[in-house]
């Protein structure tokens, strides 16, 4: 891809990479992250996809194993010089890099699902064990070397020990000894060695090697007999000690050093993990998401921040306004016009600075239903280049740029420009850029450009390709709103500024008078459409909002209409069958009563079988009377089954759709996976499913939701 650094800094992508530097380990790190420049599509959707990954491991509780370490490039360096000995640091160092390789190594697989492309990268690497058990038979935890490292060093630290203890008895047994001739003090360091403060004239009583005297001469430093010759002893073994680790450490770094081409891939790797995980952590920071990457040239920009000015606006509990708007073969310019100060410069910035992190595999803050595809080159004039040295005006060299974008602008380009045409005599000057907007469009380039020029608003609202735009203004309290609104050409509000900055009437007055009648009543009717315009998105969002709050009282009204009606008729039924049964009964009793009463057993089981008679012709009416209502409902349902056998099938086909659906979600739906509700904007992490129930963890809440109700990010 082709931008020049004049561009990358109009864009302010040096001052992003800043912002992303700091989250690096290493400094070697930080320094790649400020050369980051676009590359080619394949490898940054690669880093992107990647960067993704490493972002959904903070909110989940899959924490990547990846810590701080210290990078070993020198020591792969002088490891290769013969004779060569690393030092005891070196050595931790390089353990610790092969270790982070191996819990890594051990980690992805664990959640390929998960971490597909970060697994991709490291399951290849060739992971020595050996390094680490070469090391850890050498040094110890707290990168000493071990005793056990040789039988020679083993034997001369055993001789250290004793020679130490033995110095130290008998230098105590020195001190009661000579206790008499010391001075107050009784013994000092010299040296780094014990010695006693015998008084000068007693120093002949003190046999033992003299280390120095005092500045007045009264004290002299007697290092005991005794104790001499166990401390020579201490210091020849000391001596070999030294040179037997040397000879252990020169050994190690032979043998490590055989690993020298592994060790550089496993640096390299960590060094790319390490610019991964940096690009993640500033995501999270930005709320940056993947959009979708089109190989066609197609892109839908929705709700996206400028991510500088989401930081700043952030960091002062600023208000920050989301921009909209969609590039395709069939609308490839857009022209934003409208008031100063209402945001047209930044949303030039926000795209170009968006376009320039997706292609330098950084991910970006918008909604993540947005897409993007790539660009060639990216070419900028949005600030002020006039230049005292070369002699330059404003308008001169703006002329000079546009005579380089000329030269290099093709329908693989993307141009952000600034007030276009902007600088000269406005007839003359709208005239030359008039013509700059005709070679753009002939040449099939994408461009965003801004305008107070009325000639290249109806410019572009003859070209079938093109589109104007405007930044929404508050006619009334002649307030920037900050909104794009694609479709429309916007005012400038000359006047209307001009009045709210406390420029008298009559001038303002009089410059209404010179300018001509139409132009005057042409942005009017510019100003009174947008408003009105702007109200009726308002009053349809207001609608829509209320329409969908009636349905859905509505749909809740039938469902309870449906329940009672149901209960009623259950209460129905239960209270007629209890009726009955209490009718039968009280004639059951009436039986009981008469046979007490003196009734012969005979006259009443005679009347109890007409009884049963009579409930038994009732059943079977009944039962012939359901059968009936079942034939006329059969013969209903026959009629009706060519009417609802399309319906049946689209039915059919909903099912199908729904079972593939299930299959799909069955396949992503685990903790850690980012998800959100159908038709909402808020991203969260799948903490615990239940059946069909799903725990979403929002950050500062969670919620119960049906995995129904939810889809993947």
């Amino acid at each position: 891809m082709h931008i020049n650094k004049e561009d990358l800094n109009e864009l302010e992508f040096p001052e992003l990479l800043s912002e992303i530097a700091p989250f690096a380990y290493s400094h070697k790190t930080a320094d790649r992250i400020a050369e980051l420049r676009p590359m080619e599509i394949d490898e940054a959707e690669m880093s992107l996809k990647k960067t993704s990954e490493f972002l959904t491991s903070f909110e989940s509780s899959n924490a990547i194993p990846f810590d701080e370490y210290e990078d070993i490039e020198a020591e792969l360096k002088l490891m290769l010089i013969e004779n060569f000995r690393l030092d005891n640091k070196a050595f931790i160092k390089i353990k610790n890099i092969t270790e982070q390789i191996g819990r890594l190594q051990k980690f992805f697989p664990a959640f390929s699902e998960t971490f597909p492309n970060l697994l991709a990268e490291v399951k290849d690497i060739e992971f020595h064990r050996e390094i680490i058990d070469k090391i850890d038979k050498v040094f110890n935890r707290f990168g000493e070397v071990k005793n056990e490292a040789s039988p020679i060093l083993k034997t001369l630290r055993t001789e250290i020990q004793h020679a130490k203890k033995a110095i130290q008895e008998n230098f105590n047994k020195s001190l009661t000894t000579y206790a008499d001739v010391l001075e107050d003090i009784r013994e000092t360091i010299i040296d780094d060695q014990r010695v006693l403060a015998v008084k000068s004239g007693f120093k002949k009583r003190v046999p033992g090697r003299v280390l120095g005297i005092s500045k007045t001469g009264s004290i002299t430093y007697i290092q005991p007999e005794n104790v001499v010759k166990h401390y020579f002893k201490l210091r020849e073994n000391e001596d070999e000690e030294k040179k037997e680790i040397d000879k252990i450490l020169r050994k190690l770094t032979t043998e490590i050093a055989e690993f020298q081409p592994w060790l550089e891939e496993y640096q390299k790797y960590i060094f790319n993990l390490d610019l991964t995980r940096a690009k993640a952590k500033f995501a999270e920071k930005i709320n940056g998401v993947l959009p979708k990457i089109n190989r066609h040239k197609t892109l839908r920009l929705k709700e996206a921040f400028h991510p500088l000015l989401w930081l700043r606006n952030t960091a002062e509990n600023k208000k920050i306004y989301p921009q909209t708007l969609t590039l395709t073969e069939h609308n490839r310019i857009i022209c934003i016009s409208g008031p100063n100060a209402g945001g047209k410069s930044i949303t030039l910035k926000t795209v170009g600075l968006l376009q320039l992190m997706i292609q330098s595999g950084i991910l970006v803050p918008v909604h993540p239903k947005s897409e993007m595809f790539f660009f060639e080159k990216i070419m900028t004039d949005i600030g002020d280049n006039q230049s005292i040295e070369n002699h330059l005006s404003t308008y001169s060299s703006r002329l000079k740029k546009m005579s380089g974008i000329i030269r290099e602008a093709d329908a693989n380009t993307l141009l952000l420009i600034d007030e276009f045409g902007t600088g000269s005599d406005p007839e003359l000057g709208g005239a030359l850029a008039e013509s700059f907007l005709e070679f753009f469009y002939d040449k099939k380039s994408f461009a965003i450009i801004t305008t107070h020029y009325t000639n290249i608003k109806l410019v572009v609202e003859q070209l079938p390709n093109a589109e104007n735009a405007a930044m929404l203004f508050d006619e009334n309290s002649l307030e920037p709103l900050y909104k794009l609104e694609v479709g429309q050409a916007g005012s400038s509000f000359t006047f209307e500024v001009a009045e709210k900055n406390k420029i008298p009437r009559f001038i303002i007055r009089n410059a209404r008078a010179k300018v001509e009648k139409d132009v005057v009543n042409l942005d009017k009717t510019i100003v009174k459409l947008q408003q009105e315009k702007f109200e009726v998105e308002k009053l349809k969002s207001n609608l829509t909002e209320q329409k969908e709050s009636v349905e859905d009282k509505r749909d809740n009204l039938q469902k309870l209409n449906e329940q009672l009606q149901q209960k009623l008729y259950n209460f129905q039924k239960l209270y007629e069958e209890e009726h009955r049964k209490l009718q039968f009964g009280n004639k059951i009793e009436a039986f009981i009563t008469s046979y007490i009463n003196g009734k012969s057993r005979k006259d009443v089981v005679k009347d109890f079988v007409k009884i049963l008679e009579q409930e038994k012709f009732r059943k079977l009416g009944s039962d012939k009377d359901e059968s009936k209502k079942l034939q006329v409902i059969k013969r209903k349902i026959t009629q009706q089954l060519k009417k609802v056998e399309v319906k049946e099938k689209i039915e059919e086909t909903n099912t199908k759709l729904e079972e593939k659906r299930k299959s799909e979600r069955a396949v992503w739906l685990k903790p850690g996976q980012r998800v959100r509700i159908t038709g909402s904007t808020s991203v969260g992490t799948i903490e615990k499913i239940s059946k069909n129930k799903v725990v979403v963890n929002y950050g500062t809440f969670k919620t119960t939701i049906d995995a129904d109700e939810l889809e993947r990010i």
